[in-house]
């Protein structure tokens, strides 16, 4: 084989190609339809002319008839009249006019069959374009269908593939990263109201756990007060006393006996600090 055929069958196949790919197959049968249309619109103008020349020849062959009937009506009036000659004259005039409407009316015949066999071919060519637009329909259907499910199949593959789920997974782990991130400051600049809320009730359990040891030791130093009280005196002291009752015994116990006004005030006193230390507790239980 030749370069220049070789060559000649390379640029013939690419074309090919080309037209392949660039066919479509709703706009090649749309092109088609309006094809058959305007062959369908030609076809009418020439059935049209037919019809006129068939109607043409009927018209002519009628009027030869005519006329031969009117030279034979002639050719009677002249034999009536005696004339032979003039009724010879006149059927030979009759003949030519009869010989001419036979082959108008063989020609018009001839039309006629055409004209319908014509129209005939219409009929069919204007079925054939309703048949066509039927199929265009279907297939133009079928096209996007088809067309629609490779859409659908390729966007599954997609979203099945292992670099679609790699992604997701790898911003799901961004994302909890970031919320990581998000707490962790949050927890730092105490913006977290649970966080707030348990460190308060931290703080508050701790204060409450060193108020009881404060009440208890008080409570301690106010005993050992009244005992010393008690034995100064010789009498017996309310075993509740508080430390107003203490800080009085010791200031006693450096000197002179307290006398019964200062034991029944320091008395009170403890006695007011021990029910304050109570209340503080119980407020702290609840």
């Amino acid at each position: 084989m030749g370069l220049f055929s070789r060559l000649g069958t390379l640029i013939r196949s690419n074309i090919n190609e080309l037209i392949n790919k660039a066919e479509d197959p709703e706009k090649m049968l749309n092109q088609v339809l309006v094809d058959m249309k305007s062959q369908l619109v030609e076809a009418k103008k020439q059935v049209a002319v037919a019809i006129a020349d068939e109607k043409r020849l009927k018209k002519q062959y009628q009027q030869e008839a005519a006329k031969a009937a009117e030279w034979e009506r002639k050719a009677m009036l002249a034999i009536k009249a005696g004339d032979d000659n003039l009724a010879k004259a006149a059927l030979a005039r009759k003949t030519e006019h009869d010989e001419v409407a036979e082959t108008l009316k063989q020609q018009w015949e001839a039309q006629k069959l055409s004209v319908e066999q014509l129209k005939g071919a219409l009929r069919g060519l204007d079925a054939k374009i309703e048949e066509a637009k039927r199929k265009r329909n279907i297939l133009v259907s079928r096209q996007k269908r088809a067309e629609a499910q490779r859409t659908i199949n390729e966007t599954l593959s997609n979203i099945n593939s292992t670099s679609a789920f790699d992604t997701f997974e790898r911003m799901s782990d961004r994302v909890t990263q970031i919320e990581a991130e998000a707490e962790a400051t949050a927890e730092i600049s105490g913006a977290l109201p649970e966080a707030s809320l348990e460190m308060q009730f931290k703080a508050l359990e701790a204060s409450s756990g060193v108020d009881d040891q404060l009440s208890a030791l008080k409570n301690k130093m106010a005993l050992q007060a009244a005992e010393q009280e008690r034995k100064a005196l010789g009498g017996q002291v309310d075993p509740n006393a508080g430390a107003g009752a203490g800080a009085g015994a010791g200031a006693g116990a450096g000197g002179e006996a307290p006398s019964d006004d200062e034991v029944q005030s320091a008395t009170k006193a403890a006695e007011i600090d021990a029910q304050l230390e109570e209340l503080k507790k119980k407020l702290a239980d609840t």
